[in-house]
């Protein structure tokens, strides 16, 4: 729920067309903050992207392990699909 009403498309590449597939990386903390935001691959070289950090909005639910909270890393695909 949270990157789909985050997430924001730059208007320079959906003026331009370019769309296809961004792979993301982050940590939730154990309070639900994130943290550490990558993009490891984007659909065009010169877009780096941005994630909030450690902003009250910016909150996941925690990992859990063994009924504690823990830090968690995704990997995460989003498609960029223009209509």
């Amino acid at each position: 729920k949270f990157l789909g009403k985050n997430i924001k498309y730059p208007t320079y590449f959906s003026g331009n067309g370019v769309q296809g597939k961004v792979i993301v990386q982050f940590v939730v903390n154990k309070d639900g903050s994130i943290v550490d935001p990558v993009v490891v691959r984007s659909v065009d070289p010169t877009w780096k992207g941005s994630s909030p950090r450690n902003q009250d909005h910016a909150e996941m639910e925690t990992g859990k392990q063994r009924g504690k909270a823990v830090r968690v890393k995704y990997t995460v695909p989003v498609t960029f699909k223009l209509q």
